[in-house]
Parts: C-alpha cells; sequence; structure tokens
C-alpha cells in the first residue's frame, strides 16, 4: 500500500452525511464506466494456484490484490468478510499476493502458503491480519513475530519452516509478483469483481460493483 493508497482508504470509510450524499449523486456512475480487463490479462488476473475464499463455484468473483502488511488490505477485510456474508454462495473472493512492503510482506505470505499446506490457512490468516499492528508497524517490521502469531492459530511451526522454502511457496510467490507487474497494480488492495476494475477506488464503489454482478447473475 502506497501513501495514496492509505489516504483513499480512510477517505473510503469515512465517507457519510450529507456531503458524501452530494458527492455520490452528481459524479459519474463507475458501474457504467468499468469494462472487463483485456482477454490477454485474464491468466495474469486469476490462477490456479491462488487461495480461495468461499465457495469455489460462485458466479462473482472478487480478486484482491492483497499484501498481509498493508493496513488498508486490513481495514478492508471485515467489509470483504460483509459482502461474502451478504451475498452467501453467489461470491467468492481469489488472493492474489502482492509484497509491497518487503521482507515482512514475503514471510507472511510463505507462513500463510505453509498454513495452506496444513489446511488451516482460514484461522492463520485471521490471526495474521488481526495482529498486523504488532509485526508490521511502521516504526520497524518484526517479520520473526509471524511465525509466533500463526502458530497461536494452530500452524505446526517447526513443519511450517521447511514448507515456506518449498519450491511450490517459490513458485507461488514469484508468479504472483510477476502477475501483479503484468496487470500494473500499484496500491493494495485492488480489487477486480468479475473482471472488472474498481474506479475510482473504495467501500461503495466495490459493494455496487458486487450488487451489479450479483444481480446480473439472477436476471
Amino acid at each position: 500500500m502506497n501513501r495514496r493508497g492509505l489516504i483513499l482508504s480512510v477517505l473510503a470509510l469515512g465517507t457519510a452525511g450529507f456531503g458524501g450524499a452530494a458527492w455520490y449523486a452528481t459524479r459519474p456512475d463507475p458501474l457504467a464506466e468499468s469494462v472487463p480487463v483485456a482477454p490477454e490479462l485474464a491468466d495474469a488476473l486469476m490462477r490456479p494456484h491462488s487461495p480461495i475464499l468461499g465457495p469455489e463455484n460462485a458466479p462473482v468473483t472478487i480478486v484482491e490484490f492483497f499484501d498481509p502488511a498493508c493496513e488498508a488490505c486490513r481495514a478492508f477485510h471485515p467489509i470483504v468478510k460483509d459482502i461474502m456474508a451478504e451475498y452467501g454462495d453467489a461470491v467468492r473472493v481469489i488472493i492474489r499476493y502482492t509484497p509491497f512492503h518487503g521482507e515482512g510482506s514475503e514471510t507472511a505470505i510463505r507462513v500463510l502458503e505453509a498454513a495452506r499446506m496444513q489446511d488451516v490457512y482460514f484461522p492463520v490468516f485471521e490471526a495474521i491480519l488481526e495482529e498486523q499492528p504488532r509485526w508490521a508497524s511502521h516504526g520497524g517490521m518484526r517479520p520473526e513475530l509471524i511465525l509466533e502469531i500463526a502458530a497461536s492459530a494452530g500452524l505446526d511451526e517447526e513443519a511450517a519452516r521447511i514448507q515456506m522454502m518449498a519450491p511450490q511457496t517459490i513458485g507461488i510467490l514469484n508468479q504472483d509478483r510477476a502477475d501483479v507487474e503484468t496487470m500494473g497494480v500499484r496500491q493494495t488492495p485492488t480489487f477486480f469483481v468479475n473482471g472488472k476494475p474498481i474506479d475510482p477506488f473504495g467501500e461503495a464503489e466495490l459493494r455496487r460493483l458486487v450488487a451489479a454482478e450479483v444481480a446480473a447473475t439472477q436476471s
């Protein structure tokens, strides 16, 4: 997440009242402007190896370019969960790793992949985000805490140290890095809904585009 991304997320989360309503009433409809990514980018947007939150066969797919050290990703996580709860089996989320915060991000991603191998991905994912202020403080990254945090959520720490360095883990990390470049992602979180980008960025835009895509599948 860059400074612009953090500012945008704070503004999105704080928009309320008459001023916000007036702005939404006068600006162009983002749904009318959102078009799917070009076909040649389809593989870079979604990969078979990516973690899936929610039903695998859901008709609406949110792709989130996600950095576990990103404050805005942590702030948006309850929003994403709320959207999934609202639409049930109609929505799934695909996570694309975006290690913009260096060693801390990469370590967390490796731990998440070890957790996936051990079938404890979701509790570890939640724990890493919940404890993010401990290990990803702007005052200094402390990636050495991540395994401890993950272990408290059920990860076998000894096995994870080997799994974090497995060729499968390295391959996923490298592929996601390459896809981030191909897609031109510059801040986290970045969302696509059924291949359509959220533009401009914000909670309201994400909710509106998901609602429109769900409605389209039910018509």
